[in-house]
């Protein structure tokens, strides 16, 4: 036992029970793959399992059969190795590379919702491989101080009320209010609010008796 060496965690992120794999001529247009020309869909050259691993280095796609691998196609999201055919959503075709050479097979699932499946679990990767590319230290030349453009640059505005400063609100169906100014026994001028038309407004209480007044 090596102390000290850490092992390459392996997390299988899609496992597909049965997949067929079939040989399929080279592309003739650059429009893409069709599984309509792949012949007999029903006599592939390969039955078996699909797994997608990830490990430290990397993500990969492997066709098994058993202890046996046939097939390995490496994924990377930079430069894509599985790409859906025009006339199926079960049918796709897959690059694989080994040492320098490329081959690329057909492959097909029996049920939509396995192609679906396979396909969100790599979409899923491409995902964290691209948030993990984006690098939270700032870039060279940039002021690290700069505000954020998602944020309006400019002055902030003042919205609060001054000393002596009053608003007002008006409500629908609401007759504005006439002011009256009146003068009290002291000579200082008031101003007191009546209401128009409506008489919704409280009347004017006539000023009190005088002293030398005797009450019955």
């Amino acid at each position: 036992m090596n102390i000290g060496v850490e092992d390459d965690i392996e997390s299988v992120l899609h496992v597909a029970r049965e997949v067929s794999v079939f040989k399929i001529p080279p592309l003739k247009t650059n429009e893409g793959h069709r599984a309509g020309e792949w012949g007999d869909l029903a006599q592939p050259l390969w039955k078996g399992r699909l797994r997608i691993l990830e490990k430290s280095s990397g993500v990969s796609i492997l066709f098994e059969d058993g202890t046996t691998v046939f097939a390995k196609a490496d994924y990377d999201p930079a430069n894509p190795s599985v790409e859906a055919v025009l006339d199926s959503s079960r049918y796709f075709v897959v690059r694989i590379e080994d040492n320098g050479r490329k081959a690329y097979i057909g492959m097909g699932f029996i049920e939509r919702t396995d192609s679906f499946d396979f396909s969100v679990a790599l979409q899923d990767h491409t995902k964290r491989w691209r948030a993990s590319q984006n690098s939270s230290e700032p870039i060279e030349g940039e002021d690290k101080d700069k505000p954020s453009p998602h944020i309006p640059a400019g002055p902030k505005k003042d919205f609060s009320l001054k000393e002596g400063q009053t608003f007002s609100i008006a409500i629908p169906g609401k007759k504005k209010a006439a002011t009256e100014t009146s003068t009290d026994l002291f000579g200082t001028s008031s101003a007191s609010s009546v209401s128009g038309a409506s008489g919704g407004g409280v009347p004017l209480l006539p000023p009190p008796p005088s002293s030398g007044t005797r009450r019955r």
